[in-house]
């Protein structure tokens, strides 16, 4: 952990007092990088301006919490980074049962938006001012006045769902047309509706509707699963980064308890990550070719991902979800003997992913395809608050993994990788320069690896009332976990925020003006990661009625069909 100058700590302190104007409650340390403020909600904005303007804080994420059991009222949190400093900034409001309203921060910063929908959705706390207030979080047929979050939510609830139901979508400029794309599109792999207002081939404003299938990951984690069950179900997050949610899981507890992971397993860590990296990075890059139509790059790097995959299942049984973190370190070791393995496998993977990288640099289809395609400019990439690659690519110089170092990143430094054109091409340049920077970290990560425990001994129960904020640089971008931990041996509160969830929001901003043809590489150009779908939503073209089947009706329809030979 990277500890903050002092001389930054009194700015904030000080920002945080003259702003507030007398709302400050309180203003606490709960760990050496991050600073807590608590201030009445009539004075949220104005400091959230303050450190905005003042300090050029970076917004991360809101987390709504029901905590009437314990204060009698909810509380919402607004969590920003001070990244060259290694400082997080927690502001918190109560907010009273009797009047549920906070004011919006999105006018102030643009990357909050879907962040208080989300609370609203989900506490009932509204932002008043929010300049969209349509749902976010919850279905089109979830009844009005029931929210999943609040603690007398039970979390195996089923609420009947509403009649004659359309999701409100934006109408498009006078003269445009609208063009819907998804929910189920040829080169996404998961369910997205996009509606393009387009002026002949050039789109002119879009809108979208995400979140089909939410499920129920937060409220399993503070309701029916304990500390070290959640791993496993945080490693189920993304089917690429798994291994990454549940590091950032552990860390935000770990930190909470006050549990320091031994060395060997940081280390162990570290390279578990990075060779989630390199697959990664493979993975996308050949989707990148299949969607616009260049095949060869989809088999070969395929192909090089591979014999990755097959040593994440030797060291940990699994080629996905290893099973491996747990509060404290490791449940497994990385064994000696498949050390000169890795070496060799890493070898061929940089040997063969340098001759493609060779290939495409100088490819002029392919940049004809991709440079100045899909443009964020650095200014939008800032107020939307993007992460990962699309922010790097945007001249936007930040990695959770240098600005809040964890695991073994305190002693194995990534060489930041970043570009200033902001377009489709800047975000391949900058994966293929990660890919083969991770092969580095994990050959110096073997080189460097300590002996010893894989495991703290924890002799006492996890404390409630604690907080734990921890971020780990998916390849995707900065993943987030939020803890704050509770009694029954489980939190109380967990928030999880992936680095997909602010990067699609800079879609508009990316699509504006551009071509129908570019949409599909500059929305894969983020490498976005939506949940799979449980529910099915159809049109009868003969009546206009608008139906959502249940999964429960999904599987009945699919048995009777299989009962049927499948006939209609």
């Amino acid at each position: 952990m990277s500890t903050p100058d002092q001389v930054t700590v009194t700015r904030v302190k000080e920002t945080v007092a003259a702003r507030s104007d007398g709302a400050l409650l309180s203003a606490t340390v709960p760990h050496a990088d991050t600073l807590q403020f608590t201030i009445e909600k009539t004075a949220m904005r104005a400091v959230v301006e303050g450190l905005v303007n003042e300090l050029q804080a970076r917004f991360m994420i809101s987390v709504g919490t029901d905590k009437r059991p314990l204060t009698g009222d909810f509380a919402i949190v607004h969590l920003f980074s001070l990244d060259p400093e290694h400082l997080y900034v927690l502001l918190e409001s109560p907010v009273s049962e009797k009047d549920l309203r906070i004011e919006s921060i999105t006018e102030v910063i643009a990357g909050a938006n879907w962040a208080e929908r989300e609370f609203r959705d989900a506490i009932g706390v509204h932002p008043e001012g929010h300049p969209d207030p349509r749902r976010l979080l919850l279905a089109d047929d979830w009844p009005e006045g029931v929210y999943p979050l609040r603690r007398d939510f039970p979390y195996n609830y089923r609420p009947p769902r509403a009649e004659n139901v359309r999701p409100q979508m934006r109408e498009p400029p006078p003269g445009a047309s609208v063009l819907p794309m998804g929910p189920f599109f040829p080169v996404l792999e998961e369910p997205a509706y996009w509606r393009l207002f387009v002026e002949g081939e050039m789109i002119v404003g879009c809108d979208t509707r995400l979140f089909y299938n939410h499920r129920g990951i937060e409220k399993l984690g503070d309701s029916a699963l304990t500390y070290n069950e959640i791993p496993f179900l945080a490693e189920r997050i993304c089917g690429i980064c798994g291994f990454i949610h549940s590091t950032c899981y552990c860390q935000a507890v770990e930190k909470a308890a006050g549990i320091e992971a031994p060395r060997r397993a940081r280390y162990i860590r570290t390279i578990m990550l990075e060779l989630e990296r390199i697959h990664s990075h493979l993975l996308w890059l050949g989707i990148a070719g299949h969607i616009i139509g260049f095949e060869t790059v989809l088999m070969q790097t395929w192909r090089i991902r591979e014999p990755v995959m097959w040593l994440c299942e030797e060291i940990s049984g699994n080629r996905k979800a290893y099973g491996m973190n747990t509060i404290g370190g490791l449940r497994r070791d990385l064994p000696d003997q498949i050390k000169p393995k890795l070496l060799e496998t890493l070898a061929k993977v940089e040997r063969e992913a340098t001759t493609v990288r060779n290939a495409i640099i100088g490819d002029t289809t392919l940049h004809a395809r991709t440079r100045g395609v899909g443009v964020l400019t650095n200014e939008w990439a800032k107020k939307i608050c993007v992460v990962g690659p699309p922010a790097r690519a945007s001249g936007v110089a930040i990695d959770a993994r240098i600005d809040h170092p964890y695991a073994a990143y305190d002693e194995i430094r990534p060489q930041i990788a970043t570009q200033e054109a902001g377009d489709t091409w800047a975000r391949v340049l900058v994966r293929v320069a990660e890919l083969l920077d991770s092969i580095r970290l994990v050959r110096e990560a073997l080189a460097a690896i300590p002996g010893g425990p894989i495991c703290a001994e924890i002799k006492e129960e996890i404390p409630p009332g604690r907080v734990g904020v921890s971020v780990v640089e998916a390849p995707r971008g900065e993943a987030l976990h939020f803890v704050q931990t509770g009694g029954d041996n489980r939190p109380y509160r967990w928030r999880v925020r992936a680095p997909t969830y602010p990067n699609l929001q800079a879609m508009p901003a990316m699509v504006a003006n551009a071509n129908i043809a570019d949409v599909p590489i500059t929305l894969g150009s983020l490498d976005p990661c939506f949940s799979c779908t449980e529910r099915l939503e159809t049109l009868d073209k003969r009546t206009g009625e608008v139906r959502v089947y249940s999964h429960a009706e999904i599987l009945e329809i699919s048995r009777r069909r299989a009962r049927s030979g499948g006939a209609r």
